[in-house]
């Protein structure tokens, strides 16, 4: 029997295979329904009376901030020959008054104390939103933009960062940790379109078009030992990446992991999948290094997703602040912030 139901798991794992390769061979980059100008892909889906429903709908004034610290030593993609982050001071109290940069005299720098500082970071670290131009198949981003056309030494001119609008829209936790009662997935797994029905399931939460998914592997516990966070992380695959956005309309997909997706690929086509099929194919940007404990510790799955990223100019991802605001759940579900 042993045998026959692993000879049946072989034949199943063998046909996702071939199915993926096929889908692989097939795949381009999509181009938008929102037209040839289109550089935000799926964020389209956030308008006036979008964000006026879900902002009606805040229960209380408690906030979650969604976002990591940054500080030297933290993770990043360094092994990948990206910079580390940097921060160094270019002025401090008694260094002005030795230079006295201002011109206003040593008592007055010793009355006045002036510290400033400086950063230098790769754009894919900490809490962070990538642009559609971010990955591309076979020369092409979303709706047909190229690096031979758009692409000049400053940036990009289409799809750069400075493109995406400030996100409020309906936030959803998907605690897949949690619903297999884990504290952290293990090394290397990769989610499964089962899992993410399984913790939905759970935790009596539906998606909605327009939402914003966030998927919660556990793997934040470990964020201040970066050895640890980088090193084979779990993460999101295609199948499971495929029934947020087709089957859910899902406008924005998040974890709070260091690269959403699990390695080594699902596909020999191509070795970032999860990232080509969402951004390239799909028009859905990606949020990586979500921080998502608290929300998983006060079972707060459903709540208002506010925040904005920094608009870089050309670039092909930025830092963003998001806070949750916890939403009422809809008829026939727990009212968040009741007292009935």
């Amino acid at each position: 029997m042993k045998r026959k139901i692993s000879q049946a798991v072989t034949v199943a794992t063998l046909l996702t295979s071939l199915a993926f390769s096929a889908q692989a061979i097939e795949r381009t980059a999509g181009i938008s329904p929102w037209g040839s100008d289109d550089e935000i892909g799926r964020l389209n889906l956030i308008t006036a009376e979008s964000q006026q429903k879900i902002l009606s709908r805040i229960s209380s004034g408690i906030t979650y901030d969604l976002s990591v610290e940054y500080f030297i030593g933290m993770p990043s993609w360094q092994a990948a020959g990206d910079p580390h982050y940097r921060i160094w001071m270019t002025h401090t109290p008694q260094g002005t008054v030795t230079d006295d940069p201002m011109g206003v005299g040593s008592s007055m720098n010793e009355h006045v104390s002036y510290t400033g500082a400086a950063v230098s970071m790769y754009t894919h670290m900490g809490t962070h939103i990538d642009s559609l131009v971010h990955f591309g198949l076979d020369g092409k981003t979303w709706n047909g933009f190229s690096a031979a056309e758009h692409l000049g030494d400053r940036g990009w001119h289409m799809g750069g960062a400075e493109n995406i609008p400030p996100l409020i829209a309906r936030g959803v936790l998907i605690d897949v940790a949690a619903a297999k009662g884990l504290e952290m997935l293990p090394e290397g797994y990769r989610v499964t379109r089962e899992d993410l029905i399984q913790a939905l399931k759970q935790q009596n939460t539906t998606l909605h078009e327009g939402d914003i998914a966030l998927i919660r592997t556990g793997r934040m516990k470990q964020y201040s030992d970066a050895q640890a966070y980088m090193t084979n992380p779990p993460g999101l695959g295609l199948a499971a990446a495929r029934f947020l956005v087709e089957e859910n309309g899902v406008m924005v997909v998040g974890a709070d992991n260091l690269s959403l997706e699990a390695f080594p690929s699902e596909l020999e086509t191509d070795y970032v999948p999860v990232h080509t099929y969402l951004l390239a194919e799909q028009g859905t940007p990606i949020i990586e290094l979500v921080f998502l404990e608290e929300l998983s510790r006060d079972k707060v799955y459903e709540f208002a997703f506010i925040g904005g990223s920094l608009k870089l100019r050309g670039a092909d991802a930025a830092p963003i602040r998001p806070i949750a605001i916890p939403l009422k759940r809809s008829l026939g579900n727990i009212d968040f912030g009741s007292t009935d």
